[in-house]
């Protein structure tokens, strides 16, 4: 991957730029993400947050609760509606990890995911490279050896 990444919404309102590479590229096969993708699964970069620099508006918060209860939110652009990352805080410069949807980079070439979560909901006709990490639902831990908070529900 060459650095820096740039990306955004749809529209252009939003636009950032990525200084270092992701920590974990994962896809999301969960009904909810099927549903929010319109697609089979949903992918995303796990991203240190002062390796994030953006511009533009404001993006909007988007919650709803995930099957433990806690509360997932995304975060979509108020022009386009194009789902940029998900996590609990507002973008920001600070560190700490979020998921950056990889649709939204404006180069997704050199993307592979390496771990695959909620493959009970997988669609059955995509088949899994070998050895990637493979998980029938959420991680039990997040996979907080990433950087990704523990208490955080991935999708």
């Amino acid at each position: 991957m060459k650095l820096p990444q740039s990306g955004g919404c749809q529209c252009g309102a939003f636009r950032y730029e990525l200084c270092a590479g992701p920590s974990l590229v994962y896809t999301c096969h969960c009904t909810e993400c099927q549903h929010a993708t319109s697609s089979a699964f949903s992918m995303a970069l796990v991203i240190e947050g002062d390796a994030f620099t953006f511009e533009g508006m404001e993006l909007r918060p988007v919650s709803r609760a995930a099957d433990s209860g806690r509360m997932v939110t995304r975060w979509i652009c108020r022009g386009c509606g194009t789902w940029v990352y998900n996590g609990t805080r507002r973008h920001s410069r600070t560190s700490g990890a979020f998921r950056l949807r990889a649709g939204t980079l404006d180069d997704t070439s050199w993307l592979r995911p390496t771990a695959h979560f909620w493959l009970r909901s997988k669609q059955p006709w995509i088949i899994l490279p070998t050895g990637d990490l493979r998980f029938e639902t959420q991680p039990a831990d997040n996979l907080a050896s990433t950087g990704s908070r523990a208490d955080e529900v991935i999708g």
